[in-house]
């Protein structure tokens, strides 16, 4: 197969994440659940928007990529609901399968590069990947708040695993992290999250 046609093998192939469905729902169309493709245009959105945010100068282009990048995984793996922890501990397996897969798709430096990347995202250890992180964890917050706390009372979650699972993001954006502090506060407030 050429270039040009392992390429586009690997376009098709991520029309599959328009179909792979969150629990987080859209604000602009009452009931509906998000997919993962739509999740990942929004947070990338999000990066260029709030690059200033970042605890670290970021290579928000970088960052986008990353955010385009994260979950194409989710594929062949699913989604999984962050306050699952059962789910989560069984995914990350799923995931490297995946990214393998998807990334095997391209030619080879091509694919490499973009692999090492998600990689990268996964890890959360450089500034660009923490930022990323953040934001991916604060976007499906925020949808929850303006939907009244749609996923986070249909799941039952607590403030507690709300603060647990989300001060990851202070370590991409501190200002990102009052914010979300603050939305949990209310939530919490509003009784959309358990005390």
């Amino acid at each position: 197969m050429s270039r040009l046609e392992q390429q586009l093998a690997l376009l098709i192939e991520l029309d599959q994440l328009k179909s792979v469905l969150r629990r987080t729902r859209v604000k602009s169309a009452e009931g509906r659940l998000e997919n993962s493709a739509e999740h990942s245009w929004h947070v990338a959105l999000m990066a260029i928007l709030m690059e200033e945010h970042a605890n670290e100068p970021v290579d928000v282009a970088r960052v986008v990529k990353m955010l385009l990048l994260h979950d194409i995984v989710e594929i062949d793996a699913g989604d999984t609901f962050v306050y699952d922890a059962v789910a989560s501990a069984e995914q990350e397996e799923k995931e490297l399968a995946a990214a393998k897969r998807l990334f095997g798709m391209l030619p080879e430096e091509q694919g490499r590069v973009l692999f090492e990347l998600w990689l990268e995202f996964e890890a959360a250890e450089s500034a660009d990947a923490k930022f990323a992180k953040a934001l991916d964890r604060l976007i499906p917050m925020l949808l929850n708040y303006h939907n009244d706390g749609q996923s986070w009372q249909e799941h039952g979650v607590t403030r507690e695993q709300a603060l647990t699972i989300n001060k990851r993001i202070g370590l991409g954006s501190e200002v990102l992290w009052e914010k979300a502090q603050q939305v949990i506060a209310e939530a919490t407030e509003k009784g959309w999250l358990k005390a």
